[in-house]
Formats: structure tokens, sequence, C-alpha cells
């Protein structure tokens, strides 16, 4: 995402725990810093994107964070997947401060994120997203205005809580035609024109050798790890029980995972769950 900025003309200067993240940010001409306090200093808009809510919180407070080290005004941007509780909190945490906030949560993987055709789902004022539209355009292949504070938050949750359920049907449905005999990449050319398509099937149909971007062909390594996908479910489970929604597919899936989870494949990408439909989970 860093790197596109920097594609579309942007000085970006970033921060990162990861020093391996770091290397390949500034092999793209993003300026890696040593602190938070000076890769926000003088910037027109600061992006934030990390696990949970607990470390932007980190991020955001103290001596050392975004906030106390930002001209006054400055747009905040967090595309993080976080509780919506979370999101709202960081609106009033950052406008009390003086400054301003989107929730800005995005969809489409690595794979987006490489191309710069990520889908961004906003939630917080109207002028702040236009003014940050025009820089968010740089990752994006489409931007939503869901709605005001924590909409955007809203939003990811529940198309992750469908995200997860689609992958555990073409998982599935994957093992079941290949135990079936049909050829794997006549199948998935058919599924991806019929009822059976979805995104899932279409970027990360878990048979070699069929789609390039899915996750078997790396030995799941890399990708969207497991252990995110257990946390976006368990928001969108915490969410239905807030509200009332029953959504007992999603919650068996969130046992599924937990069992992937505890065979070692926490850190793998989550299309790993082929391996508890087609009997290999102790291979990893």
């Amino acid at each position: 995402m860093s790197a596109n900025l920097v594609k579309a003309g942007h000085r970006v200067r970033g921060f990162d725990l990861s020093e391996a993240a770091c290397a390949e940010a500034a092999a793209a001409g993003v300026q890696i810093v040593a602190s938070i306090a000076e890769a926000v200093d003088g910037a027109d808009i600061v992006f934030t994107m990390l696990p949970q809510g607990q470390h932007v919180r980190a991020v955001l407070e103290g001596p050392g964070g975004v906030l106390a080290n930002l001209a006054p005004g400055t747009l905040v941007v967090d595309s993080s997947t976080i509780a919506i509780d979370d999101a709202k909190e960081f609106h009033q945490l950052v406008t009390a401060a003086g400054f301003r906030f989107l929730d800005a949560p995005v969809s489409g993987g690595v794979p987006g994120a490489t191309a710069g055709t990520l889908t961004f789902m906003i939630g917080g004022a109207d002028d702040d997203l236009a003014e940050a539209q025009p820089i968010i355009q740089a990752m994006a292949g489409r931007i939503f205005h869901i709605g005001p504070a924590a909409s955007g938050q809203a939003a990811k949750i529940v198309n992750n809580m469908m995200l997860a359920i689609n992958l555990a049907a073409t998982s599935e449905g994957a093992v079941l035609a290949d135990r079936l005999g049909l050829d794997p990449t006549v199948f998935y050319e058919m599924a991806k024109v019929s009822s059976g398509d979805s995104w899932t099937l279409r970027t990360w149909y878990p048979m070699p050798g069929v789609v390039e971007t899915a996750g078997v062909n790396r030995d799941f390594e890399g990708g969207f790890a497991t252990n995110l996908m257990i946390k976006d479910l368990g928001l969108a489970l915490d969410a239905g029980r807030a509200t009332g929604t029953p959504l007992d597919i999603a919650a068996h899936v969130a046992q599924q995972l937990d069992e992937l989870r505890a065979a070692g494949f926490g850190g793998k990408d989550c299309s790993s769950f082929v391996k508890l439909v087609d009997g290999t989970m102790g291979a990893g």
C-alpha cells in the first residue's frame, strides 16, 4: 500500500516494528524512520494499520505516539480491522485532541494491496473523506463512504464474516470436486462463471496450480493469516451477540478455524482451511 502511494508521487515516511516490512517498504521508495514521532512529524495525513484495537490505541496515545506529534487538525486514517466500539472510541479520542479521524478498513488481501485495487470502507465526516480520497485512490479500486463514525468497521466485520463462510464453502467444494475425479482447472473455470462463484473461489481456490494468487501454491505462507481471520470472525460474533443476531454458520466456521490454529496453522494463510477438509492438517 505504501509502495503504491510512492508510485503516485507522494512522499511517504514509515515506521514499523517489523524489520522485514521496513526493508520491503524501503525498497519501494518509502523513507523508513526510527520512531512514530519522526514518521508523523509535519505529515499532511497519517495512516495506521495494525492487528488489533489495543495496538491502535498504543500507537495513537503516549508522548511518543501519533497524537502527541501532529500539527493541529491533521487527518488520521486507520485502516486496521478492529472492534466497532474501539473505532468509536478512537474517533472521540482523536477529535477531542484537536485532530480528525476516519475508520477506513480495506478488503482485497495481499493481491489487492499489491495491485492498488483494494476496497476501502470508510466511516467518518464527508469533508474528511473528501480530503483523504485523492490519496487513498492510489491504493484503491473502490472507495465506499459507508456512513458516520465506525461505519467502516461495521461493514468490514460483516464482510469478513461472509469471507470466512465462503472460504469454508470453497474448501469443501474444491476437495469434493477433486475426490469426484473432476479436473480442478476445468471445475474452477466452470464455477467462477456459475452460481458457485465467490471472491474466495477466484482468488484462493485451494488446489495447486489453478489460481496463481492462492496460498496453496506457496505452502500457505504470507497472505491473510488464520489468526487474523479468527480475530475478525470473533468481532462479527461479538456484534451478533450485541444485536441479538443468530450467526450459527459463522460460529461453526469459527470453531473450525480454532481447530486449524490448534494444529499449528495460526500464522499460515487462512486458506490452509482446506487441510481441515482433506484430512492433511497434521501435514503442516
